[in-house]
């Protein structure tokens, strides 16, 4: 046996470790997802905080309207995105399956539902402004619709990437609940 610090155990040349135990294949998996699906959770915080600091200042009036226009009205169900990212965060510790299906099927319904209803929303304007080049909701200078379907695609992308790793992670966890029930 080697120690840190002394030689190395007589008659070994470093070679003999195939026998050694190794960590299962889930639980390096089960580190891996949950390690993107935090990354994917911050990305979409960041998201949020943009969505509700240009709300707060289209409420709050805190510049003018050709500055910030006033939110479109899929903003308000999409503040509850952050539910399930936090409910998702919650299932990590204790590799929580309960938690992990709440945030996924509550990530269709406050996530993705409210993008949906917003590139329905927004479209009217979005084809008047590629057809006429008239835009009247204006984002410091830019058009509205036209940053508001970026975040768009930004949010559906974040959102996707979620709930695919989500459900990996989560037939990561089924897996080694069952082999822990069959032994």
């Amino acid at each position: 046996m080697a120690s840190r610090a002394g030689p190395r155990a007589a008659g070994t040349d470093g070679s003999d470790f195939q026998h050694r135990e190794r960590v299962a294949m889930h639980y390096q998996m089960s580190v891996t997802l949950k390690y993107e699906i935090k990354k994917l959770i911050y990305v979409h915080l960041v998201l949020w905080l943009l969505l509700v600091a240009k709300m707060s200042v289209g409420h709050l009036r805190l510049l003018s309207h050709d500055q910030v226009a006033m939110p479109y009205q899929w903003e308000y169900p999409y503040l509850l995105s952050i539910l399930p990212s936090l409910l998702g965060l919650l299932s990590f510790p204790r590799n929580n399956i309960s938690y992990l299906v709440l945030s996924m099927i509550s990530m269709g319904l406050f996530s993705i539902a409210p993008l949906i209803y917003g590139s329905m929303e927004m479209f009217p304007a979005a084809q008047q402004l590629y057809r006429h080049g008239k835009a009247y909701r204006f984002l410091f200078g830019f058009s509205a619709v036209s940053v508001m379907y970026l975040v768009l695609v930004l949010a559906v992308q974040v959102h996707a990437w979620q709930l695919y790793y989500s459900k990996k992670l989560l037939d990561s966890w089924f897996t080694s609940t069952q082999e822990k029930k069959r032994k």
